[in-house]
């Protein structure tokens, strides 16, 4: 690849990586397309009357007989209906759906509660009813009765519309409740989460193959600056062409200490870096410190941090919310294997597509070619024990699990050749063959169905 297609590949990865760190904060909250809702519905609500006055006497016949026909009285009743029954509607709704997810937040996980939060048929379906609440009102102010002063004003086609939207607003309320049922079958999630954690390998993925390699750096002192996290939370985002721009500016190297989905405290490292280059003899201790200084902002500026993980670029997370819902099927309250083989499916699917990603470059190279960051990332072995580990330590004594874990390790062995991935993968058989051998505890038949098993997959695959 030539290093103008790598700046372009690379300037592409970074856009989209911002897009989605953009979009997941965006969609994360349920009010911004409500309110963006709302607003139109207030202005439309201005405008209609408007139209109404400029057009009413000019209708057509056959438009004449379809739209309002009520008087002033009238039309404040069936205004005010729509309003109040509205806004009753929003809040028994959203009642039931806040228990809803209670239920489904102790049954599966905590975390999977962000989908629900980004679900854009929530956000439409409040912004439904909110907008057509909001409509009713507006048009509601502009009806006039007949007085001595002014004549009777009813705005019959903004009436109509307002209508028209209820009963919008009524299918909408249908096929929430049906969306709604389908969201909460566990099925559902996992099959979100998945497809959520194939767009960050994607996007992680194209960034892999865009960034640029370089040698390990000839040198390390002894004493390195080291930047601090000045919040806590999690590390949700970084930007490494940010820190290969600060490390070339400055005559750098950064080496990260932090990686995305990392927990952070305050005062703890995000990285640490050195000079590479001669430095201009800044003439007082003072103006060194102010340089010290202006290199640790613009290198916490290329770190987010926030209070909960995001799928934008944490590929890590998606396994975490999978394993969730899989070690909570697994625990004595609830006792549902057939979920937790449902997560292993995913996991599996998962793994076999991390594992084959290009690896992220160990050292990134600035333009003139001189390494300028030292990267940090999982490997392709800590990636396979960190989905497949938890699993198969609680859930070793259900036959079933055991079995689809056996299963899991044959499909991974089967699509990847690293040397690395298929170390991890015998340590696994091992690890499960020994929590299964006999001296267990377990069912003998299961024991022997599964050691079998175990064998099967080691012949096929030379584990």
């Amino acid at each position: 690849m030539s290093s103008s297609t790598r700046a372009t590949s690379g300037t592409d990865a970074r856009r989209r990586g911002w897009w989605a760190r953009v979009t997941e904060s965006i969609e994360s909250r349920l009010w911004p397309v409500p309110f963006t809702i709302v607003v139109l519905a207030v202005l439309l609500g201005i405008v209609m009357p408007q139209l109404d006055i400029a057009v009413d006497e000019s209708l057509p016949d056959t438009v004449d007989s379809l739209v309002f026909n009520g008087g002033a009285e009238t039309a404040r009743t069936v205004l005010s209906s729509i309003a109040g029954s509205l806004i009753t509607v929003t809040s028994l709704t959203f009642s039931l759906t806040v228990v809803a997810l209670q239920l489904a937040s102790s049954q599966a996980s905590p975390r999977v509660l962000r989908l629900f939060a980004r679900d854009r048929q929530v956000h439409w379906t409040l912004a439904a009813f909110l907008g057509t609440f909001a409509y009713s009102l507006t048009v509601l102010r502009s009806v006039r009765s007949d007085t001595e002063q002014i004549p009777e004003f009813v705005p019959r086609i903004a009436v109509t519309l307002a209508f028209v939207l209820t009963l919008v607003s009524v299918c909408t309320l249908v096929f929430f409740l049906a969306h709604l049922a389908a969201q909460l079958r566990v099925e559902t999630m996992l099959k979100d989460i998945h497809a959520e954690t194939d767009r960050t390998i994607d996007r992680v993925s194209a960034r892999n193959r865009a960034a640029s390699a370089a040698r390990e750096p000839g040198i390390r002192p002894d004493e390195m600056h080291v930047t601090k996290s000045t919040s806590s939370g999690f590390i949700t985002s970084h930007d490494h062409a940010r820190l290969v721009e600060i490390a070339s500016e400055h005559g750098l190297v950064i080496e990260e200490r932090a990686r995305v989905g990392a927990n952070i405290v305050a005062g703890m490292p995000l990285s640490a870096w050195w000079d590479v280059e001669p430095q201009p003899n800044r003439g007082s201790e003072r103006r060194a410190g102010e340089r010290q200084a202006e290199i640790d902002e613009a290198i916490r500026a290329a770190y987010g941090v926030g209070y909960e993980r995001t799928a934008a670029e944490d590929i890590d997370y998606g396994v975490q919310q999978i394993l969730d819902i899989g070690l909570r099927a697994l625990s004595p309250g609830v006792n549902d294997p057939t979920t937790a083989v449902h997560a292993l499916g995913h996991l599996s699917a998962i793994t076999t597509r991390i594992v084959d990603m290009p690896a992220f470059p160990r050292v990134l190279t600035g333009d003139d070619g001189s390494p300028r960051v030292v990267t940090i990332a999982p490997g392709a072995a800590e990636q396979v024990d960190a989905a497949l580990s938890p699993m198969r330590h609680y859930g070793a004594e259900h036959p079933a699990v055991a079995a689809r874990f056996v299963q899991a390790v044959d499909e991974i062995a089967t699509l990847s050749t690293d040397a690395a991935v298929r170390a991890a993968l015998t340590r696994q058989l091992d690890a499960l063959a020994a929590q299964i051998g006999p001296g267990s505890g377990s069912d003998p038949a299961s024991t022997e169905r599964g050691l079998s098993a175990i064998a099967a997959v080691r012949a096929r695959h030379g584990l």
